[in-house]
């Protein structure tokens, strides 16, 4: 992975890192929206949301269109998409190593024995 590959998950990932942020992306997967609409059900500040949306639009996330005056904010799932691509490898490396921890056990089963506890040495 290079380093501005890099760089571009890390800004990602710190994005998606606030409850906040997650559920404003929610919500702009279901229709586009204003910063008004988006921090109505916080009780926070339009700063403070102005701050989220700001965090999400450097990380490619959230992109502005300006209609006159009313600025609407949309979800742009590439990063997303690109981010989940990065994951999924580790997610079957995971399936993997559980498959061999089945296989293990079941082969433990198979032979009438359990798998007993390590137990500590000072014990």
């Amino acid at each position: 992975m290079t380093r501005e590959r890099s760089s571009e998950y890390d800004t990602i990932f710190a994005a998606l890192a606030h409850p906040v942020r997650r559920d404003i992306l929610e919500r702009l997967a279901r229709h586009d929206a204003g910063v008004q609409e988006l921090a109505g059900p916080y009780g926070l500040s339009l700063p403070t949301i102005s701050r989220h949306l700001h965090v999400l639009e450097h990380a490619g996330l959230v992109s502005v269109s300006a209609d006159w005056r009313y600025r609407t904010r949309h979800l742009n799932v590439r990063p997303l998409a690109e981010a989940f691509g990065w994951l999924t490898q580790y997610r079957t490396l995971w399936e993997q190593s559980f498959d061999r921890l089945d296989g293990l056990l079941s082969d433990g089963t198979r032979r009438g024995g359990r798998a007993s506890p390590r137990r500590h040495p000072s014990r």
